[in-house]
């Protein structure tokens, strides 16, 4: 039996992996012997390649493996991608390269970037009580905000980024004395977050050395936070499909009309009602999360930034679109993200080069407009279900063999079960009774 720790360790951090893995399997683990060969069972057989996987963070014990897909014949723009996917979802490789096939021979996908812009903030409370001054003031130090920071912005402006402007803004209307200064910055390849906190935390310097040299009697400024924020609304993408509807469906069992006035309706639906809203984006960030995971980026960014931009109008909102007009289906996606294909560990981990290789390295803006696809195809696929056959039928079938894994079925009971269900509803009842019917005895046995 485990003893748990009565007292808080100290330099667990310093310790080796070794020492660390000792401690935590003689407090924590009820069978050590098990979970310490579990978790080297996934160290990497290149030390070289455990090592860097060691240094991502800090106190690694070993690599949380999740399963590396890809979802093929993506034509976007006119080019043909194989989009990689990270992700444990068993239906969402295999929704999103059904989607890819069915618009293949429609056009395939159209994607543009419509801007690049990510924004920071330093944030600052000043009591002084005269907003005009502060205003003056501001607007005097532009110049020397610029030439305090060159050294920061110098190879960024080479590539063609940097700061694009600087505004103080007034919010005492929500918090007593509480202002901002909001700076835009154009990032290019970079995701840019190291480089805008960076610039950020600069500019809160100089803003406060301004302020204490030209205050005379009024009180000095404090600043409280100097950070980006992940909200890039305009850092945005869109992605959209279209055909005639008598293209638009096949094989449902109900007439191209009906489906596309019920995929608008369903997606107006997931417009007005929040409980659909939330269901219905998360859909989508399943295609867009798999892709960001591959290519090395930070998918909870992208996710927060989803999410605000889909509540941005008052109300959690539907981040898909659907319209019918002069006898053709629409459907689109606007959707902001920050991403980088340089920086992070985008050069460091083998499997995010190697999805930048699939991709054909593209540049932060390609990236965009392949990932806001990614999640555009799998909405359709998922809608495209609810609307005609439902979800589960689908779903549960490519669930089936995780449910046989956890039964322990052989590969020769798991093939007889698969062909057993080819023409059936997969449920997980079902599929254990099927499974012991199989074997030749009761559940309870």
């Amino acid at each position: 039996m485990n003893q748990r720790p009565t007292e808080a360790i100290k330099g667990f951090s310093k310790l080796s992996k070794q020492q660390k893995l000792d401690w935590l399997l003689k407090h924590y683990s009820t069978h050590p012997d098990a979970t310490r060969a579990m978790l080297e069972g996934y160290w990497h057989s290149s030390g070289e390649v455990q090592k860097l996987h060691d240094e991502f963070i800090e106190n690694t014990l070993s690599n949380f493996y999740m399963p590396f897909g890809v979802a093929p014949n993506f034509k976007i723009n006119g080019k043909v991608y194989a989009i990689p996917m990270a992700i444990e979802e068993s239906s969402v490789v295999a929704a999103a390269s059904k989607a890819a096939n069915f618009w293949f021979d429609r056009g395939g996908f159209k994607a543009s970037v419509i801007s690049m812009t990510k924004i920071g903030h330093v944030h600052f409370v000043w009591q002084g009580g005269d907003p005009q001054w502060l205003e003056a003031l501001f607007a005097q130090t532009q110049d020397r905000f610029m030439a305090e920071t060159e050294a920061l912005t110098r190879n960024m402006r080479a590539r063609g980024g940097g700061i694009l402007d600087l505004k103080l803004k007034d919010k005492t209307d929500s918090e007593p004395g509480y202002y901002q200064i909001e700076a835009r910055f154009d990032t290019r390849d970079s995701m840019g977050a190291n480089f805008i906190n960076s610039c950020l935390e600069e500019l809160a310097k100089t803003w406060t050395l301004a302020v204490e040299e030209n205050r005379g009697d009024r009180p000095g400024i404090q600043v409280v936070m100097s950070i980006l924020s992940n909200f890039t609304p305009e850092c945005k993408v869109r992605a959209e499909v279209s055909c005639p509807i008598d293209q638009i469906n096949e094989g449902s069992g109900i007439g191209n009309q009906e489906f596309a006035e019920k995929f608008a309706r369903a997606l107006r639906i997931a417009t007005v009602e929040p409980y659909r809203a939330v269901t219905h984006n998360k859909g989508i960030m399943n295609g867009i999360d798999a892709v960001v995971m591959a290519t090395g980026n930070d998918f909870r960014a992208v996710e927060a930034c989803a999410h605000a931009y889909a509540a941005s109008q008052g109300s959690y909102r539907s981040l898909t679109h659907a319209e019918i007009a002069s006898g053709t289906f629409r459907f689109w996606i606007d959707i902001p993200m920050s991403l980088g294909t340089v920086g992070g560990i985008t050069s460091l981990h083998p499997l995010v080069k190697f999805s930048h290789e699939l991709l054909g390295n593209p540049n932060a803006e390609e990236l965009m407009q392949i990932i806001a696809v990614a999640g555009l195809a799998q909405n359709f696929s998922a809608v495209r279900s609810l609307i005609t056959s439902g979800i589960q039928k689908g779903h549960m079938k490519m669930h089936l063999l995780n449910i046989l894994n956890q039964l322990e079925a052989t590969e020769e009971e798991k093939e007889q079960i698969v062909e057993h269900f080819k023409d059936k509803v997969v449920s997980f009842s079902g599929a254990v009774e099927a499974f012991f019917k199989l074997r030749g005895i009761g559940p309870d046995a």
